[in-house]
């Protein structure tokens, strides 16, 4: 398919004595360790009556070949440090580009793709509800499309939409809408760019903003090949039928494209913000589609919603790779769960951060 201020541990953030230059590093202090490296993985933040949970599910071991594609679930209390393995997706069957996202006291966890032996990708439908307080899993109407590399974004604290993506052989261009209510999907206006995977994105109220990935183009003769995309746009939900999304082109964000970004929307900044990922897109052990091994990229950058403009919002030290989401912990602090660093190595690192203020 596809051959700010300081980091501070304990979760304690330092905010005294802090400028920022549009270059400054954030800096990075030793965090908690996942109980295993994983990139590539699913996370989400669920609320609960008992508890607030990080939950990861899936993704890529460190030796990076097909037989480090695994199904784990990994999860601890916010007020925690300490991860426990809860075991393996009820199917037992290790995905990559699987998405997740906290709904209420849920996780919903959707897609991604298998690799087997011979190199053969294929995309899975299957959705799960996971309950982080049971420690149990629901199977859920699986997806009209299988879609991977999708991004996924919350609307009202029902409806789940997964732009674009991945399905087997090609990208798709559509936006398929998943109902929590009545366990139903729908189509929503199709996403109107260039059909895209490893792209990234968030919402807030009712707008999304999405950027970037990988487009597939196919020249007159000779093998198709993948291409970044800078293209980004807003997305409004019709308030009355949510199922009608006013898409809107908005100009590139700072530097480079890119691919696998970490990316949320903050309701409390009013804005979607973006981390890290890679300007060469890659194959899943990191190596790009060039034959050229890729590095991750330390930048932030924020679009902010008031001013509908971009901004840089400082740099990651160390630089960060191969999300599928961003955890937003609070306003201005953020925290990205493994993922691959320099020399396309899988991380077991919990990192927090936060966004330089405007």
């Amino acid at each position: 398919m596809r051959t700010i201020p300081l980091l501070c541990c304990l979760g304690l953030l330092c905010t005294s004595a802090v400028s920022f230059a549009e270059n400054d590093p954030l800096l990075e202090l030793p965090r908690e360790r996942l109980p295993a490296p994983v990139s590539n993985n699913a996370v989400a933040r669920v609320s609960t009556s008992v508890a607030d949970y990080l939950v990861s599910f899936t993704g890529l071991g460190a030796g990076k070949g097909h037989g480090d594609v695994h199904a784990r679930v990994y999860q601890r209390r916010m007020t925690d440090r300490d991860w426990t393995d809860m075991g393996l997706l009820p199917d037992n069957i290790g995905r990559l580009a699987a998405v997740a996202v906290g709904v209420g006291p849920h996780a919903y966890v959707f897609g991604g793709y298998t690799v087997a032996e011979d190199g053969a990708e294929v995309s899975t439908p299957e959705v799960w509800r996971y309950d982080p307080n049971k420690r149990v899993f629901k199977s859920l109407a699986q997806m009209p499309v299988p879609v991977d590399d999708a991004v996924a974004v919350v609307y009202q604290d029902r409806f789940i939409y997964l732009v674009s993506g991945w399905h087997d052989l090609a990208n798709v261009n559509l936006v398929q809408r998943y109902d929590i209510e009545t366990n139903t999907w729908a189509q929503a206006t199709p996403w109107p760019g260039r059909s895209v995977f490893g792209h990234a994105g968030g919402i807030v109220n009712n707008t999304m903003i999405i950027c970037d990935g990988v487009a597939v183009v196919v020249g007159e003769s000779g093998p198709r090949r993948f291409e970044m995309t800078d293209e980004c746009y807003r997305g409004t939900i019709n308030v009355e039928n949510a199922r009608r999304i006013d898409w809107h082109r908005l100009p590139a964000h700072p530097g480079a494209a890119r691919y696998r970004m970490a990316a949320s929307g903050s309701a409390a900044m009013n804005a979607v913000v973006f981390a890290g990922g890679s300007d060469n897109p890659y194959n899943f052990d990191g190596i790009g589609y060039n034959g050229e091994p890729s590095e991750p990229v330390a930048a932030l950058f924020v679009f902010d919603l008031e001013t509908n403009a971009w901004r840089p919002a400082g740099q990651l030290s160390p630089a960060t790779m191969d999300h599928r989401a961003l955890i937003e912990l609070d306003s201005g602090r953020f925290m990205t769960i493994g993922g691959m660093r320099g020399g396309q190595q899988v991380s077991d690192q919990v990192v927090e951060f936060a966004v330089k203020p405007q």
